[in-house]
């Protein structure tokens, strides 16, 4: 779920793409979102990229490119639904409207992802894992491969939009992009989730909170348990 600034500026960069051909400018953003800063629209772009809503194109000025429109932006009016009653012989029977069955439909798409509890340090990502535990999220949020869920405890991603007591969604993997935020086991018994940050030879786990500091590995060091994909967020 994307929150209103995030849905606003996701939308204005949609419109801006189909319309211009281009990206617009952070001193536009920052306009179109009446904010007085551009660090206001840079923590709003990592949000949507970490979203998978957005993705910044290398080495080029203004460079964005929409990659998931919000699920909740219509493309037109929606269509209209006849609910005229029905008779069968004699009786009655009342068409039911769709908000009726709509719990169930959400219900029937969601996906059950095991949910390994929170992450804090000193725990790996194995010694977490229980089969009883499970969070039902929607599949729009998953791509292909293995995922699973955990809890976060602390505020070291707090700038990333990550909040103490979110659930985010992980996808298993043992690679991952420069920039990327991981699930990362630090020296076999440490798992902590960070921003990956590759220097030469060497592996830094960049928080997102400038209280704490970026943390320098080794690459026999750091071993990767997967990819943040997803998040949600219960208020």
């Amino acid at each position: 779920m994307l929150t209103p600034k995030q849905h606003q500026l996701l939308t204005y960069i949609d419109n801006n793409l189909s319309s211009r051909g281009v990206s617009p400018s952070y001193d536009e953003m920052k306009r179109e979102l009446g904010l007085r800063s551009k660090s206001g629209i840079h923590r709003l772009i990592l949000a949507l990229e970490e979203r998978g809503f957005i993705r910044r194109l290398p080495h080029k000025a203004r460079a964005l490119e929409v990659l998931r429109k919000p699920h909740n932006k219509l493309s037109g009016p929606p269509p209209k639904q006849s609910f005229e009653p029905r008779f069968v012989g004699e009786s009655f029977i009342p068409t039911p409207s769709p908000l009726e069955s709509l719990p169930k439909m959400v219900e029937e798409q969601n996906i059950g992802l095991p949910f390994y509890g929170k992450i804090a340090a000193g725990t790996p990502i194995e010694a977490l894992r229980d089969n009883t535990q499970s969070i039902q999220v929607p599949p729009r949020m998953l791509g292909q491969g293995e995922h699973y869920a955990l809890e976060i405890e602390g505020d070291s991603m707090i700038d990333a939009g990550i909040l103490d007591g979110d659930v985010v969604v992980i996808k298993r993997t043992d690679t991952a992009e420069n920039g990327e935020i991981i699930v990362a086991l630090v020296e076999g018994h440490e798992a902590t989730l960070k921003r990956l940050r590759r220097r030469g030879a060497s592996i830094a786990l960049e928080p997102a909170n400038s209280l704490h500091e970026t943390r320098i590995f080794g690459p026999d060091q750091v071993r990767i348990q997967g990819r943040l994909v997803g998040l949600v967020r219960t208020y």
